[in-house]
């Protein structure tokens, strides 16, 4: 009798405080604390951004990825999954980008950040969304810290569209806001049953997800604040995970992108979990997350598949936890760049 993905899980502890602790001793800098650019030196990141329709921020978001301030050797492959705008173009012509790859027929966001995934050189690879504004210490941030056990999660500020007079978007006075993020700042609804576990609140909730599991530690064994587990922590808007254990469980499960939309991220925080990477949060790596002008209509389009993939995830929780599965990512992702136009400089 096997032993299931979701029963693993309740064997994997995030007890990280040593390891974050450790970094500060070795370089006087707090876990939380903006990074220097030297301090990443000696590093090495692959940023993989999968982007289908983005033109409208993709600009804004290369453009500060362009002025990030670090010493690592970073390299930012762009996988456009058949767009049918400016998405390709704007990211060949432009010199932050240093590879970047057009798939033939849409294939969905999972397909595309296993591609691109397959062609990173680095240790660690940052998934970075097409419409995430990162301040100019990210990378050196994901840099230094990176660990081959260790997945660093970011967070992210939404932000409604909103083009600027003399072109591209505007973008908020001041920094990006950590409690915009709702593993950070959760008022949940009452009397509903609750999208993930299914439970219902009788009486309203000021939850505080980050800080009330103490940067996600209390999650470990399996255990829930509410609607909230360990592998929904992993969201791919701005994550970082070990490019080998990446490929141990196989990547993303691309059956997701099939489906709709949603957590094919938090299959893969499973996945890495249960191969015994800890989820650390990255306090201060907080990104403008840009929508798009239809942002309502895409939001209900997306809701809609919501059940088929949690089926679909709920699933494999029933089956083994992936393990032993590089040969097979790396078919599957060569697979997709055969038949693709990639672009090296």
């Amino acid at each position: 009798m096997h032993t299931s993905l979701a029963d693993t899980l309740k064997t994997q502890a995030n007890a990280h405080r040593y390891f974050t602790m450790d970094f500060t001793a070795r370089t006087g800098l707090g876990w939380h604390q903006p990074t220097p650019a030297s301090a990443s030196a000696g590093h090495a990141v692959s940023v993989v951004i999968p982007a289908r329709n983005t033109a409208y921020a993709l600009p804004t978001v290369l453009d500060a990825l362009g002025a990030q301030q670090h010493a690592a050797e970073v390299e930012v492959i762009l996988v456009d999954d058949a767009s049918t705008d400016a998405t390709f173009d704007i990211a060949r012509r432009h010199p932050a980008v240093t590879t970047e790859v057009r798939l033939t027929e849409r294939r969905g966001s999972a397909a595309a950040r296993n591609a691109g995934a397959r062609l990173a050189q680095a240790p660690t690879v940052l998934f970075v969304d097409a419409d995430m504004v990162l301040p100019s210490h990210v990378i050196a941030d994901v840099a230094a810290r990176a660990a081959d056990d260790t997945v660093l999660t970011g967070f992210r500020h939404n932000v409604p569209y909103q083009a600027a007079p003399c072109g591209g978007l505007r973008l908020p006075d001041g920094p990006p806001l950590l409690a915009a993020d709702h593993r950070v700042t959760w008022t949940p609804p009452v009397d509903k049953p609750l999208p993930y576990s299914g439970i219902t609140l009788a009486e309203e909730l000021d939850g505080r997800p980050l800080d009330a599991t103490d940067d996600f530690q209390a999650l470990g064994y399996g255990r829930f604040y509410y609607d909230w587990d360990l592998p929904r922590m992993a969201v791919t808007a701005l994550l970082a995970v070990p490019r080998d254990q990446l490929a141990y469980v196989g990547g993303f499960d691309e059956e997701f992108g099939a489906l709709g939309w949603g957590m094919e991220d938090t299959h893969l925080g499973a996945a890495l979990i249960a191969a015994g990477c800890l989820v650390i949060p990255l306090r201060q790596a907080v990104g403008f997350h840009l929508d798009p002008p239809d942002a309502a209509a895409q939001w209900q389009s997306k809701l809609a598949t919501w059940p088929a993939t949690l089926a679909r995830y709920r699933h494999l929780l029933s089956l083994p936890a992936p393990a032993g599965q590089g040969r097979a990512f790396a078919t599957a992702a060569d697979k997709h760049l055969t038949d693709s136009e990639v672009i090296s400089r």
